[in-house]
Order: structure tokens, then C-alpha cells, then sequence
């Protein structure tokens, strides 16, 4: 059975603007490619196109044993019954996002100090992500980690952390030895030209990473 580290290894986090054809399509490339997890990210979309999208995004990664993680948005969250909710410091307190989810769903906060990490693994978060950890045009308000932050939070906390934010196959790398268990990663999966070749190269770069770590122990 999977651990909640294995499935958040290669995190894919969906590209708004994509229509839901399309969206499946790149989502169904890149598990084949080795995704491990998908957020479903709508920042702009009314409450019933966001559940219907959700529904199709759920039905299709069960059938490949994926967990659906939804952004922000507990009630849809809760409807389409996904194994996961991801929430920002301006979203619902994650005190109060525990209180109505089921306690098999994995809850993610993000973070981009150690007390915000902190707090999140003091109030229960089973996850955090960590960003952003270079330049990235997804969030445009996304403010960049000074440099050894990243290591600076895994090493304070014991839960799982993901690092997010302009991650690429190029630069992947450099944050490897920061402590991360997975990498989150926007663009350069869905925007790819070949989505299972991107997130079969991201997958390799996290998997030669993880032998060293065994090696070097």
C-alpha cells in the first residue's frame, strides 16, 4: 500500500485555463508517465463547474489508484469525496477545515516560513507545501524563498513536505538535498509538449535522487 510520502513524489497540480478534455488527456499522459497525485486548482470557476470537473478528474484517477486532491474548496472537496484538500494561508483555518473532513482526508497547507510550518504541523496538517522555490508565472503574487529556506523548513518539521513553484526537469535538481519528499510541479507537465516524457524525466531526476539518499546513509 502506498504511504502518503509516495503519492505526493511527482504532485501534479492542474493548469486552470485547459479545457476538461484536454485536461484529462495531459493528467491520464502523465500518470502514465509516473505522476503520483493531482490537485484539481480553479481559482476563478463557479461552484458547479468546479464539481462537475472534479467528478471526471476523480472517476479517471481512480481507475489508476491516484489520490485527487482539491485546492481550497472544502465543500467540493467533501462532494466529490476526494482523498485530499490543499489550503493557503488566506483559505479556512485548518483548525476548522478538520472539523467537517472525514479524518481519511489528507489535509496540505502552504507555507513559505518555518512558522507557518510550524503552526501547520502543530494544528494537524499531514502535509505542507513549500514555495515558491523559483521564479514562476502560475502565481504571479507567488513571493520566492530566499536561498536555504527550503531546508531550513523540512528540517523543522517531521510531516511530509512538497516543494512548489517554477520547478522544472533543469532545475529540479538543486533542491534535492533540501529534504523534500515530492516536488509539485504546474507548467512543466501541463504545458509540456509530451506530458508522459515530462513526467517520466521528473520522475527519474526524484528517483536517482532517492537511491543517493539510501547509499549515502
Amino acid at each position: 500500500m502506498s504511504t502518503l510520502q509516495d503519492n505526493l513524489s511527482l504532485y501534479l497540480v492542474t493548469e486552470e485555463s485547459i479545457p476538461l478534455e484536454r485536461l484529462e488527456q495531459i493528467i491520464e499522459e502523465a500518470i502514465l508517465g509516473g505522476v503520483t497525485a493531482v490537485q484539481l486548482r480553479e481559482k476563478t470557476a463557479d461552484g458547479k463547474t468546479f464539481y462537475e470537473k472534479a467528478l471526471k478528474i476523480k472517476q479517471l484517477l481512480t481507475n489508476y489508484s491516484i489520490p485527487l486532491f482539491i485546492n481550497d474548496r472544502v465543500d467540493i472537496a467533501l462532494a466529490v469525496e476526494a482523498d485530499g484538500i490543499h489550503i493557503g494561508q488566506d483559505d479556512i483555518p485548518l483548525s476548522v477545515v478538520k472539523k467537517v473532513v472525514p479524518l481519511s482526508m489528507k489535509i496540505g497547507v502552504s507555507v513559505k516560513n518555518v512558522q507557518q510550518a510550524l503552526i501547520a504541523e502543530a494544528e494537524g496538517a499531514d502535509y505542507i507545501g513549500v514555495g515558491s522555490v523559483f521564479p514562476t508565472a502560475t502565481k504571479k503574487d507567488a513571493s520566492m524563498l530566499q536561498h536555504g529556506t527550503l531546508k531550513i523548513i523540512c528540517q523543522a518539521v517531521t510531516i511530509p513536505a512538497v516543494a512548489i513553484g517554477g520547478i522544472t526537469t533543469a532545475n529540479l535538481p538543486q533542491i534535492l538535498d533540501s529534504g523534500i519528499c515530492g516536488a509539485a510541479i504546474v507548467s512543466a507537465i501541463m504545458k509540456a509538449d509530451d506530458p508522459r516524457q515530462a513526467a517520466e524525466s521528473l520522475k527519474n531526476k526524484l528517483r536517482m535522487a532517492r537511491t543517493l539518499t539510501i547509499r549515502n546513509k
